[in-house]
């Protein structure tokens, strides 16, 4: 055990090294490129009973590859393009295999798609699969320039499930999209297809209930987001630009397919999400911050350590808030309160405190978080979770 911890370290520490990213072929207008990016995780959970005793038999130590996303970009015409992740999620973490979807063993595309500018900036149609356009922070957010370690709690971040229909986190679909208003204004629209059949294992937990969709209904989702100060015009956005921009920007999403199945009952999923985010420089460094509400009908998936399951209507309140200094150093919190409205449920909180520090720009960096899971159900576990990430690529 000890040799086996003592190589991933080595290799944790060594990785940074390995990071590449280059321009294969450039004619013109035809261009190809690929590139690297990853995160090693090593994660300790504690798992403590209702009364808050904690059952160190039930403790986890492991280490894992987090995300190992090769990406391949080009154009073919100056208003052609196309992007591809292939990517494996999760390799190393316990009880969780899904190879079709590149979880725990395996490779899968994660991302496959081309956009055509049909209107330069302000219209442009996207298709392949790619990110549901509903919230921010799986929806616009990339993984590689979030400012917490993870992803929300219910959005799949840490050691958690996604609440709505997805391909782990993404759909199949054509998406309308655009930046108008002096590009402060940009919209998003999606026809996808959402729920399909039964939910795959794609994290710790099977979703309760088998969502399908007999009806083969299509799934429809869409965000706007205003920008006051700099605007953020690409369809991946970051949590923080390091100092580098001042954003201002508020945003709204939905989510919905009709008559999906939960093995007992048959009803309309649905979903919308308002938030604010802000990143602004202040004083020597730079203030960030997210602050999002989600109201869900008929959860599609039920979420992880929590009451909400699939059938269920629910909210998430969720923030989180940070602060750079000393242009590498940045210390930041969250929260997630996850409140099902089904009698005899509970509230969960998730929250966390952690730091980062930055190697070079936000996709090469080292961080430490504490995060805690905790619930007044009995029918959930309360955790304390340490994360420790290297976060490696360009």
């Amino acid at each position: 055990m000890f040799r086996k911890t003592l190589v991933l370290l080595v290799a944790m520490i060594l990785l940074p090294s390995m990071v590449w990213s280059f321009e294969l072929y450039r004619n013109d207008e035809v261009s190809l490129s690929i590139g690297y990016w990853g995160q090693a995780w090593y994660q300790y959970v504690s798992d403590h009973g209702p009364t808050g005793d904690e059952t160190s038999e039930d403790s986890l130590n492991e280490f894992m590859l987090r995300r190992s996303y090769f990406n391949l970009s080009g154009t073919m015409t100056q208003n052609l393009s196309f992007f591809v992740h292939y990517a494996a999620d999760r390799i190393g973490q316990d009880d969780l295999d899904s190879p079709g979807m590149g979880v725990g063993t395996g490779l899968a595309v994660r991302d496959a798609w081309a956009n055509y500018r049909i209107l330069g900036n302000t219209l442009m149609v996207q298709a392949g699969r790619m990110y549901v356009p509903f919230t921010r922070d799986y929806g616009t957010t990339s993984t590689k320039g979030l400012m917490t370690t993870d992803l929300n709690w219910g959005q799949g971040g840490t050691r958690s499930s996604i609440f709505y229909p997805s391909k782990v986190g993404r759909d199949d679909g054509v998406t309308l999209w655009g930046n108008v208003l002096e590009d402060k204004l940009q919209y998003r629209f999606m026809i996808g297809d959402g729920a399909k059949g039964a939910a795959p294992p794609v994290l710790d937990e099977v979703p309760e209930g088998p969502v399908g969709n007999p009806d083969n209904n299509l799934r429809y989702a869409g965000r706007i987001s205003y920008s006051f100060l700099d605007p953020e015009t690409g369809w991946f956005n970051v949590a923080t630009t390091l100092g580098e921009a001042s954003i201002l920007a508020i945003g709204a999403g939905f989510d919905y397919q009709s008559d999906l199945d939960w093995g007992i009952t048959q009803g309309n999923y649905s979903a919308y999400t308002v938030d604010l985010h802000f990143d602004i420089p202040f004083g020597a460094g730079a203030v960030t911050g997210t602050f999002a509400y989600i109201n869900i009908n008929n959860s599609a998936n039920g979420i992880t350590d929590t009451d909400l399951s699939a059938g269920e209507d629910g909210e998430i309140i969720s923030g989180q808030v940070g602060y750079l200094f000393a242009e590498r150093i940045q210390p930041f919190g969250h929260f997630q309160t996850i409140m099902p409205d089904a009698d005899g449920t509970e509230d969960t909180l998730v929250y966390g405190l952690g730091v980062n520090y930055y190697i070079k720009g936000l996709a090469n960096k080292i961080t430490a978080e504490w995060t805690a899971v905790d619930s007044d159900s009995d029918a959930v576990t309360d955790k304390d979770i340490i994360t420790v990430q290297l976060a490696f690529g360009f």
